[in-house]
This record gives C-alpha cells, structure tokens and sequence, in this order.
C-alpha cells in the first residue's frame, strides 16, 4: 500500500520520471514562440497532448516554474533604475562599472539571477528559460496560480488504448460562457426591437385620439 506518498511513479524510477518531466515542460513551454517556417511547428500555441496522468502530474511541476518567472520579474524592475544603457567597454560604461551603481544593481538583480539559474537546473534549456521568463511571465503577472488546465480528449491512444488529455496555457484558447437571459421569451434579432419596447395597437390608438 502506498500510504502518505503523493504523487504518481508513472512506472518509472525517479530519475526517469524527472527526465520525463522536463522534457515534457520544455516541450510545453517552447510551443509558446512558433516559427512559422520550422516544418514541424505545433498546430496551436502553447499546448501539448499527453495521457491524463502524465499531464496532472506535470502541471505543478510548469506552474512552480511560472511562480519563479513572476517573482524574477519584480527584481528586474527594481534593478532597473540602478542599470546604464552605455555600451559595454565604454567609457561611460566604465565608470558606471567601478561607481556604486553598478554595486546596488547587482544587489537588486542578485534574487532574479538565483531564479534563472533554479529555473535552467529544472529544464536545461536556454530558449525555454528565455520564453518563461520574457514572456509567460508577462502573461500571468495579474494571475495568482492556476495558469495552465488540463482537458480530456475523447480520442484514445493507438496502441495501449490509454486516455489522452491536452495541458495548455490559459489566456489563449478560453471559451466565453453564454449566459441565457431570464424572463426572455424570444430572441431577438440585431436592429431590431424587442417584444417589451415595440408599442402595441391600442397604445397607438390612444396616442393618435389625444
């Protein structure tokens, strides 16, 4: 009995699954920036189809990575006003180098540097960390946890007949909801009035004899 231990082996050992799940996350993450000339570009944005485990599984391990992102982001706008925009080797970018600003930039960005590198040791993978950290934390810097979902498909998979399930990142693909109008009879067309607004026979009658 597996009592008090979470999480799924997957039937594979720990070091597998670690390499299963990195692997997944830098596929996940790097569908985010297509290159419309790449052959093999994915179909939609930010989405990968997996079996149902596998995803449930590795949507903590990609939203922690998110969280990392986000928190970066603070420390690089706060390192920002201690920065230069002389070029490097400059003369003006020499003297910025050996004055304080240069000391209280370092300061300021220490904590962002310490969440890349956790991020790089997660997927080993430059372009992945990059597209986490420029862009899916800029997407989700309004958005406290939940920033991907898991949705079944009804298409099983060829050969063992295991359940299949898509995990993408909210904000792209999301469905409007329509709520249905209470005490709405009819509907009503565009440009034109509803039942409740359009004058009735005897309410013209009475208008026209006053």
């Amino acid at each position: 009995m597996r009592h008090r231990i979470s999480g799924r082996t997957l039937g594979r050992n720990a070091s597998h699954r670690k390499a299963m799940f990195r692997n997944m996350a830098t596929s996940l993450i790097r569908t985010v920036r297509i290159d419309e000339e790449d052959k093999k570009k994915p179909k939609v944005a930010g989405r990968i189809v997996t079996t149902v485990a596998k995803a449930k599984e590795l949507r903590p391990f990609v939203e922690k990575l998110i969280t990392l992102a986000k928190k970066a982001t603070q420390h690089e706008a706060d390192a920002a006003q201690f920065a230069t925009s002389a070029a490097k080797n400059s003369e003006e970018w020499k003297a910025w180098r050996k004055g304080d600003g240069w000391k209280k930039w370092v300061a300021a960005i220490a904590p962002a540097v310490n969440y890349r590198r956790r991020a790089y040791a997660a997927l080993r993978d430059k372009l992945a960390v990059n597209i986490l950290f420029e862009e899916l934390s800029k997407q989700f810097q309004d958005r406290n946890g939940g920033y991907t979902r898991v949705v079944r498909i009804a298409r099983l998979r060829l050969g063992d007949a295991g359940e299949q399930a898509l995990i993408e990142f909210v904000g792209k693909n999301d469905r409007v909801r329509r709520r249905s109008r209470k005490g709405a009879s009819m509907p009503v067309a565009a440009g034109s009035e509803s039942p409740a607004a359009a004058p009735t026979a005897a309410t013209t009658a009475e208008a026209s004899a006053t």
